[in-house]
């Protein structure tokens, strides 16, 4: 099992912000602990009590919506905080979060946060850097999901988890292998309408399914089909 250390060892651009009193109170405090694939982390209403890092693995943050249909927010890469925006402005969740595969995350308690940010500026200009940055990738992610056609979002998705999450070896196959559910739910349409237009790109030579295997062999045109919505 990973050490506490190990886990700030990942997480250089905190651990710098902190002074070494500091750092003895983050090891002193932090927990890690490894997530099964598709294992709640947190729930929409839950109350946040930790700031939540992924250390290794995949995570999804999504809101269920009518008729119990998920719509995918967001998919955390590792090294990436999540789970404190709630905490800073005082509310509960309103999203969940779930494993998308096997990870480990570490959690710091939020109030040990609070009591570190009103000591070290530092630390506080980090934090809000982290949320001016994901805000404008929200910001981004709405209009895309609002505006764009069916075959926009999913192009649009598709070239996401790329930048997201890169490619294996050969330059082209997604290291992330999501389910047509996943799909459809980071892309906002149905499973059916994914599966539908996944079918469609594959037979347009845009892409090579393999299961859960999506292999990108045109990339000019899915960004073309982005763009155009």
């Amino acid at each position: 099992m990973i050490t506490k250390e190990d886990v700030l060892k990942k997480l250089p651009d905190l651990d710098s912000a902190l002074s070494p009193e500091q750092r003895e109170q983050v090891l002193d405090k932090m927990t890690a602990r490894a997530y099964r694939k598709n294992e709640p982390i947190y729930s929409e209403g839950d109350a946040p009590k930790h700031m939540l890092c992924l250390v290794s693995g995949k995570v999804k943050i999504y809101k269920d919506g009518v008729g119990g249909r998920a719509q995918i927010v967001r998919v955390v890469n590792s090294v990436e905080y999540f789970g404190y925006r709630a905490a800073f402005s005082d509310e509960n969740y309103v999203t969940a979060a779930a494993a998308f595969e096997p990870s480990i995350i570490a959690s710091i308690p939020i109030e040990l946060i609070r009591h570190l940010i009103l000591h070290n500026p530092q630390l506080g200009y980090f934090f809000i850097r982290r949320l001016a940055i994901a805000l404008g990738k929200s910001d981004a992610r709405t209009v895309n999901l609002t505006q764009k056609h069916i075959r926009g979002r999913l192009a649009e998705s598709i070239l996401y988890l790329k930048e997201s999450y890169g490619t294996e070896e050969d330059g082209c196959t997604l290291c992330i292998h999501p389910s047509r559910e996943d799909m459809a739910n980071l892309s906002n349409m149905t499973t059916s309408n994914a599966i539908r237009s996944l079918s469609a790109f594959a037979q347009e030579k845009l892409i090579e399914l393999d299961g859960r295997r999506i292999r990108i062999l045109n990339e000019c045109a899915l960004q073309k089909i982005s763009k155009m919505g």
